[in-house]
């Protein structure tokens, strides 16, 4: 949870310079698999489109003001972004210039921020990011 507020720190930091996206894909520490103890939330695995809508809707809940996608149960999006189970990406103009590691201990918040920081610097007030998450 840690994690998820200092994502939304610089979510707010940015939001004049970049548009932020968080796609839900699969529940890494489901609570009928390999279960988390400090998760906040007891997910079970999805086992249908609606259980990982359900499941985005707490997510939504703890970075609010940030729309929350949620990827389909063929799990495309997560295996062509390699996030298993959570990724930073910047995408500028269809490209992509900013690729975290895989979370968790690729996933790190602070290269986030110094990338839009550097980015923050050199712009001219009328580019604009998506991040994905």
């Amino acid at each position: 949870m840690a994690r998820l507020k200092a994502f939304q720190g610089v979510v707010q930091q940015n939001a004049d310079i970049a548009d932020t996206v968080v796609v839900y894909i699969e529940e890494a520490h489901p609570s009928d698999g390999w279960v988390s103890t400090d998760a906040p939330y007891q997910i079970p695995k999805h086992r249908c489109l609606e259980d990982r809508l359900n499941a985005a809707q707490l997510m939504h809940l703890e970075v609010p003001g940030c729309p929350v996608v949620v990827d389909s149960m063929e799990n495309s999006s997560n295996a062509a972004y390699g996030a298993y189970f959570d990724r930073l990406y910047i995408l500028q103009e269809g490209k992509i210039v900013y690729q975290g590691g895989r979370g968790p201990e690729g996933y790190r918040i602070a290269e986030l921020r110094d990338w839009l920081d550097q980015y923050r610097e050199t712009l001219g007030k009328s580019n604009n990011l998506v991040i994905n998450v």
